[in-house]
């Protein structure tokens, strides 16, 4: 029987001795902005309107943890979006949304040995909705911009489970999920890069920080600080 390499630099594991095996696990939850995706796309959008510089500020602050009110933090945001048009929005989603390597290649890599694939992200549909059909993810959630005319107003529009899809959310989202399945939360793999994912990475049976803030990288079991998310695959076979 071969075994696999032992993990190399810039992977960091806490908590347990690889491997671990990926059949054991019956779902994985993304994040999506700097995790499955290579931006942050409020910063994006936020550039066609000129205010980039103040949204990153807000964004990276909301990061670290430093902004306890993560709803307010993207109120905020969004509020700054007010003006921006769709041909601008589809000028973000095709000339700078990018899939972090390895994501397509973990995501198969899943699908195969039978796990369901969740979405879950602070951002929102018009970018959600073009990743889940890419990577076809089953499941996603994520937050809804209002728009008038062809033109974002400003505000996020209330969804049938709530308003904002934050920190908090993302846990709820991944304990439905799994009850939908039928599966302990030990049978769960979540992986982000910013403190509002903490909440569901600290539900799952293996958390994983990807070239995360230094708060998330000290509270998961793995961290990958070199490389792309298929290098989770270097401890799951």
């Amino acid at each position: 029987m071969n075994t696999p390499p032992l993990p190399t630099q810039g992977l960091v594991i806490q908590g347990f001795s690889p491997p671990l095996f990926l059949s054991q696990y019956k779902l994985i939850a993304f994040d999506m902005d700097s995790t499955l995706i290579n931006i942050e796309c409020v910063d994006e959008i936020a550039d066609a309107a000129g205010r980039k510089a103040e949204v990153s500020a807000i964004t990276e602050a909301a990061m670290r943890g430093e902004i306890l009110d993560y709803k307010e933090s993207l109120r905020q945001r969004v509020k700054l979006l007010k003006g921006v048009s769709v041909d601008q929005m589809q000028q973000v989603l095709h000339e700078r949304l990018q899939l972090n390597p390895g994501a397509a290649e973990l995501v198969q890599a899943c699908k195969i040995a039978g796990l369901k694939t969740l979405l879950v992200s602070g951002g929102f549909t018009f970018f959600t909705d073009a990743v889940r059909n890419r990577l076809a993810i089953d499941w996603t959630r994520s937050n809804v911009l209002e728009m008038q005319q062809g033109v974002l107003t400003g505000r996020m529009v209330d969804q049938e489970w709530g308003d904002i899809c934050d920190g908090e959310e993302k846990r709820k989202m991944l304990l439905q999920t799994c009850a939908s399945m039928g599966i302990s939360t030990s049978q769960a793999i979540a992986m982000g890069d910013g403190a509002n994912d903490l909440p569901m990475m600290q539900e799952a049976g293996l958390s994983v920080a990807y070239h995360a803030k230094p708060a998330v990288r000290a509270q998961a079991m793995v961290a990958i600080n070199e490389g792309g998310l298929d290098r989770l695959l270097e401890v799951l076979v």
